[in-house]
C-alpha cells in the first residue's frame, strides 16, 4: 500500500499548469445531499477500474498557527484504526481486493484515494467513510506514527528542491500567513499535538458541507448516490470555512544546506486565482515563456548557455492566490548569470507584444496538455472537485480552453509589465553563493 508522498509535492513539473480546469471528455454528474455534501461521477465506460476519492476542503490554510501540521498528522492517523478496524485490517481490507490506498495533505484540501476493480465500489465507499468518518487516533498509535512523521520532515528538511519552494512562499506571504508555512508543519507542533488536539480539529474541519465525494470510471451518479448517503448521510453539515486570501509581499528568503552542491532557485510574481478571468493571460504568458524546449525560457537557458538542466516556467493557481513561477537547478558559479538572464527575458517580453505564431504555439501546447490531463481519472477527479470548491460549479465542456483562445497578445504583454512594475518573491536553497541577493536585487526589487 502506497501512500508516499502524503503531503502534495511543492514542485510543479516541467511546463505544468497546476489547478486550472479544462474541458470534459465526457459529461460530468453531480448532486448534492440534504447535509451538504457533494457527490460526482465522471463516467468512463470503458475503464475496468474504478478511481475513488474523498476530498475535503481541510488543509494547512485552515490551521491555527499553535497547530501548523494538524491537518496532515490527521490524514496519517485516519489509516491507524476505527472501533470495528485496527491499523491492519484497514490495509488488509484494501489489498485483499488488490485496490490501492492512499492520502495527501495540501495547502487547502485534504484528498482519501481508493482504485481497484469497479464492483467493489460499496466496498471502497464503506471503507473511506470508516477511515474519515470513525477514526479512533489510539494513542500508542499516534506516539509511532509521530515519529513516522518527523523522519518525513527531515527528509524535508534536507531537499533543496522542497526547501527552495518553501522559501519561495515565505517570500511571497511573509512568515506569519498560513499561506507560507509548509503542509507537513513544523517539528515543535508535531511533537506536542495530542489526540484530544486531532479530535477536536477533526470536529469543526472534516464538515459534509467541506466534503465531495467523487468517482471515475464505469460508475453513474444514480449508483453512486445511494451508496454515499448511506455511509456519508448523516455527517454534521458544519460551516463552510472561509479560505484565507494571501495578500503577496514578496522578497528573498534562502536556506544553506550542507552537502549540496547545486543552487536551487524559484522566482515568481503574483497571478490572479482561478476564479478572476484575468488568471488566461497569465497561464498563457507562462507557456509563451517557458513551455517546451523551443520557448525563449529553456532556448536560451538551457540550449544556448548550458546554464542549468531543469528550469521551467509555470502559473500555478490556488485559491488563496496565484503564482507564476520561473525555477530551476543551477551552479553557484553560474547562478548569477542564470538570474541575469531570467531577469533579460522577462524584460524583454514586457517591452516586446508576442507574435501570432509564438501565441499560437503556446495555445496549441496548453490544448494537448489539458486533453491529456482529461485522460487520467485521477487529474479529472481533482480538476472538477476544484471546480465545485473554488467556483462553486463545474465549467461547461471547452468553456476554459474558449477563454483562453480569446486573450490578446496585448493582455499577455500586460502580465510581463505587471511584473516589471512589481516586486518579486525569490527563494534559494542549497548552495547559496554569499553575495548573490545583493547582486541580484535591482532585477527583481528584492
Amino acid at each position: 500500500m502506497e501512500r508516499c508522498p502524503c503531503v502534495r509535492p511543492q514542485r510543479a513539473s516541467s511546463g505544468t499548469v497546476r489547478r486550472v480546469t479544462s474541458p470534459a471528455v465526457s459529461p460530468t454528474q453531480h448532486s448534492t445531499l440534504a447535509n451538504g455534501l457533494r457527490v460526482l461521477a465522471l463516467p468512463m465506460s470503458w475503464r475496468q477500474t474504478l478511481s475513488l476519492s474523498v476530498f475535503i476542503r481541510s488543509g494547512s490554510l485552515h490551521e491555527p498557527r499553535r497547530w501548523a501540521g494538524i491537518s496532515h498528522v490527521v490524514e496519517h492517523m485516519a489509516f491507524k484504526g476505527t472501533p470495528t478496524r485496527s491499523c491492519q485490517a484497514i490495509n488488509l481490507a484494501a489489498e485483499a481486493l488488490g485496490a490501492e490506498l492512499n492520502a495527501h495533505t495540501d495547502k487547502d484540501h485534504t484528498a482519501y484515494h481508493l482504485d481497484g476493480l469497479a464492483a467493489d465500489l460499496p466496498l471502497f465507499v464503506e471503507l473511506l467513510a470508516d477511515i474519515i468518518l470513525h477514526p479512533s487516533v489510539p494513542e500508542d498509535e499516534l506516539e509511532r506514527e509521530r515519529q513516522v512523521i518527523l523522519h518525513e520532515l527531515t527528509e524535508v528538511e534536507e531537499d533543496p528542491v522542497t526547501m527552495a519552494f518553501l522559501a519561495f512562499d515565505r517570500a511571497c506571504y511573509g512568515a506569519m500567513h498560513p499561506a507560507a508555512r509548509p503542509v507537513i508543519g513544523q517539528r515543535a507542533t508535531i511533537e506536542r499535538l495530542t489526540r484530544a488536539d486531532l479530535l477536536a480539529y477533526l470536529q469543526t474541519q472534516y464538515v459534509a458541507s467541506e466534503v465531495v465525494v467523487a468517482a471515475a470510471g464505469p460508475v453513474d451518479l444514480d449508483t453512486l448516490v445511494p451508496l454515499v448517503e448511506r455511509h456519508f448521510g448523516a455527517m454534521p453539515a458544519g460551516t463552510p470555512q472561509p479560505l484565507p486570501r494571501a495578500p503577496w509581499q514578496g522578497g528573498w528568503r534562502q536556506y544553506r544546506l550542507g552537502g549540496s552542491s547545486q543552487t536551487q532557485l524559484v522566482l515568481g510574481y503574483p497571478a490572479p486565482t482561478p476564479d478572476d478571468d484575468r488568471h488566461l493571460a497569465h497561464v498563457l504568458a507562462a507557456a509563451l515563456l517557458g513551455e517546451g524546449m523551443s520557448s525563449p525560457l529553456l532556448d536560451e537557458v538551457r540550449e544556448r548557455r548550458g546554464l542549468a538542466y531543469h528550469v521551467a516556467c509555470s502559473a500555478d493557481l490556488l485559491p488563496f492566490g496565484g503564482q507564476f513561477i520561473v525555477e530551476a537547478a543551477t551552479s553557484p558559479s553560474q547562478s548569477l548569470e542564470y538570474l541575469d538572464a531570467v531577469a533579460t527575458l522577462l524584460r524583454r517580453h514586457a517591452e516586446t507584444r508576442p507574435k501570432a505564431p509564438e501565441l499560437a504555439r503556446a495555445r496549441q501546447q496548453l490544448r494537448l496538455r489539458a486533453l491529456r490531463q482529461q485522460e487520467q481519472p485521477a487529474r479529472r477527479l481533482e480538476q472538477a472537485v476544484q471546480e465545485l470548491f473554488t467556483l462553486g460549479r463545474l465549467r461547461a465542456d471547452g468553456e476554459w480552453l474558449e477563454r483562453l483562445d480569446a486573450v490578446t497578445p496585448a493582455q499577455v504583454q500586460a502580465v510581463f509589465r505587471q511584473q516589471q512594475a512589481g516586486r518579486a518573491a525569490v527563494g534559494v536553497a542549497g548552495s547559496v553563493p554569499q553575495r548573490l541577493r545583493e547582486q541580484a536585487a535591482p532585477w527583481f526589487g528584492v
